[in-house]
């Protein structure tokens, strides 16, 4: 099997309302076919609070004069999931990714998300795993990595992924509390960082991600850049 041709484009820090904006226009010109390109953006937000369609803003425990006083934005998002935090220290990643070349399976594509930071993880020594009926990658009871999806159809019945995945590499833990993480009051969450006891590189580990995209997706990435809608 030939590898797929995708795109690696680094959007560096944006507040999140801007990145999902060019994560929509990208998965809209694929759905509706100005463009096969499958691509991967990833961005560094900053504090942020994200609630997914099976949230509820009960899961956000913090008063809001203290969210405001940490700069936190929350945004209520269509991806999957519950109650998430994304900070400074974490890269998250968004592949808008057309699913003929993985058979048109959604359960596959979010388990080879998941895969993809396994491996990653296992480069440097550290043997994290899925936890049955949790979506993410665990070290433990503690995530390391969540996963939220959202898939849409083209009129020929392809679907069509956006958002994605979020790996704390130095991320300001304090902040989860914040929020009961995925509405499990019973787990927690952990980092790199901290499972290394020593500050990470956010430029290494997006390369080691890439690397290990390429290796799970059989997937050729070349460093891309943002182009105008539907080129």
């Amino acid at each position: 099997m030939s590898k797929v041709q995708a795109e690696w484009i680094s959007l560096g820090t944006m507040k999140y309302d801007e990145a999902l904006a060019v994560q929509e226009r990208q998965r809209d010109d694929v759905l509706n076919g100005a463009t096969d390109r499958q691509v991967v953006f990833t961005v560094e937000h900053p504090p942020t609070i994200t609630i997914g369609r099976n949230g509820t803003s009960s899961h956000i425990v913090a008063p809001r004069a203290y969210l405001e006083s940490l700069g936190m934005e929350v945004y209520e998002v269509d991806r999957g999931g519950d109650v998430t935090y994304h900070g400074p220290g974490q890269l998250v990643v968004y592949p808008i990714f057309h699913l003929q070349p993985w058979d048109n399976d959604v359960g596959r594509y979010v388990r080879m998300l998941e895969e993809s930071v396994i491996v990653a993880l296992r480069d440097v020594g550290l043997i994290a795993s899925r936890l049955e009926g949790y979506p993410g990658v665990w070290m433990g009871t503690n995530k390391i990595c969540a996963v939220g999806v959202r898939m849409r159809r083209r009129p020929s019945g392809e679907l069509v992924t956006s958002h994605g995945i979020a790996l704390n590499v130095n991320t300001d833990l304090s902040h989860f509390q914040t929020i009961i993480p995925c509405g499990l009051a019973d787990k927690g969450v952990t980092s790199i960082e901290r499972e290394t006891g020593r500050k990470a590189s956010m430029v290494d580990w997006e390369r080691r991600l890439m690397e290990a995209f390429s290796a799970v997706f059989q997937a050729e990435f070349s460093k891309g850049a943002l182009r105008a809608s539907g080129q």
